[in-house]
């Protein structure tokens, strides 16, 4: 009997364009520990965790009879986690939650919050997030370092497969190709830089407070300095300012309240919740005028302040609204031939190992006795060649008929050889 392989990649999706960044900013409270959560309940073989400041997956590694009911229990489990967090409206009897959870399996017109993809739809989709071809800011570069973070935490928390490494692994090296068939005006953008842009951010001599020393600080920082703003001083709630101000050459602040007075563009990013509010900063400019720039998911910044007079502020709401989409044609071209020749890589190799064993069999009793001779081993693998062949590309194109019969045909070899043997063993 042929056993095929039974295991699927499959990928929960939630992203700015489908689920929203509030939906995204409460999942994404549930995902330290998921896949440690899923692997150790049995659901699933293996688990890799991306969040980012526009998405929320959930990389699986799962039976491939399973993949609606394992996808729905990892939704499941995310929720769960963002709710014992206390995220908003995550409660698990909550009908906002009963919403996130069902809507993958959802009938046409039901709300779209969170996809479900699975194999090469799967494969696509991680090349495509990796290359930056379905960030917020298409083309942006951040996405490459996020996917290989993804990936480290999730050796680090034991929850990878071969089949979750060979995807990821293959998606870095994709995003590295893509690069080269993204339009050279694309190149370089990112959330940072685009709200930058928006808050009209690129004069010298500009002082700034950055708020947050998180994954989008140095990238805010890099950007602020691109745009001629040198006089830099950091903030954190968590006491971790100095540090990265001395990795970074900028001035650690104590007091939010004075710097908040003194500074002109203000950017945070410590998705820690509100940091600033409106009379906070009212009563810190009194009417004079202030860029601030919230890149947290988790809205730094309250949305009231945007109502003060003199304050200009751009959220990520704003960048998503404000960014078209390029012409990335090539781009996707070339993930997606990427993509089609990882699956036939992989449907080889799940497929290869009753090949291996027939192969194997017929080796063995072409050498065995007295004719243990190279003669006979290159007469055997000439005889095998053919149908092996045929079987590989059968894998490749995923023809189970013809895998059959070719696998058929290697086996036959093989037990007509074994019998020879048998026979031949029996005379002496």
């Amino acid at each position: 009997m042929i056993h095929y392989s039974t295991m699927a990649l499959c990928v929960v999706v939630a992203d700015h364009t489908g689920s929203g960044l509030d939906v995204l900013a409460t999942l994404s409270a549930g995902v330290p520990g998921v896949g440690p959560e899923l692997v150790a309940s049995g659901a699933v073989d293996g688990v890799v965790a991306l969040a980012t400041c526009n998405r929320v997956e959930l990389y699986l590694d799962v039976p491939e009879d399973a993949v609606a009911g394992t996808s729905q229990h990892a939704t499941r489990a995310l929720a769960a986690r963002a709710a014992l967090s206390g995220a908003r409206y995550a409660h698990p009897q909550s009908d906002r939650q009963e919403q996130l959870v069902r809507s993958p399996f959802a009938p046409a017109g039901c709300p779209h919050l969170i996809d479900v993809r699975t194999q090469r739809d799967a494969v696509v989709h991680l090349f495509g997030v990796a290359s930056g071809l379905e960030s917020m800011v298409v083309g942006e570069r951040e996405i490459v370092g996020q996917v290989r973070g993804a990936l480290s935490t999730a050796r680090e928390q034991h929850t990878t497969t071969p089949l979750l490494e060979a995807a990821f692994q293959t998606a870095l090296r994709v995003s590295r190709t893509v690069v080269g068939a993204v339009p050279l005006d694309v190149l370089g953008r990112s959330a940072v830089s685009e709200a930058l842009d928006l808050a009209q951010v690129s004069h010298n001599g500009a002082r700034a407070l950055l708020v947050g020393t998180g994954s989008y600080a140095g990238a805010s920082l890099a950007a602020l300095r691109a745009r001629g703003v040198y006089d830099v001083r950091v903030f954190s709630g968590s006491g971790r300012a100095e540090g990265f101000a001395e990795r970074h050459q900028v001035v650690p602040a104590t007091d939010l309240f004075h710097e908040l007075r003194h500074a002109d563009v203000v950017v945070t990013c410590s998705g820690t919740g509100p940091v600033l509010g409106a009379d906070q900063v009212a009563a810190a400019r009194e009417g004079r005028p202030l860029v601030l720039v919230d890149l947290a998911l988790r809205r730094d910044v309250a949305p009231e302040v945007a109502t003060l007079p003199g304050v200009r502020l751009v959220a990520l709401a704003d960048v998503g609204a404000a960014c078209c989409d390029p012409d990335v044609a090539a781009a996707r071209a070339l993930v997606d031939a990427a993509a089609d020749a990882f699956m036939r890589e992989r449907q080889v190799r799940d497929w290869s190992p009753p090949v291996i064993a027939a192969r194997a069999r017929m080796l063995r009793a072409c050498v065995t006795g007295v004719d243990n001779t190279m003669l006979a081993r290159r007469a055997a693998h000439r005889i095998m060649h053919t149908p092996t062949i045929r079987a590989k590309w059968a894998a490749a194109s995923g023809d189970r008929d013809a895998y059959t019969a070719a696998l058929a045909e290697l086996e036959a070899l093989a037990d007509a050889a074994e019998r020879q043997v048998h026979a031949a063993a029996v005379l002496l």
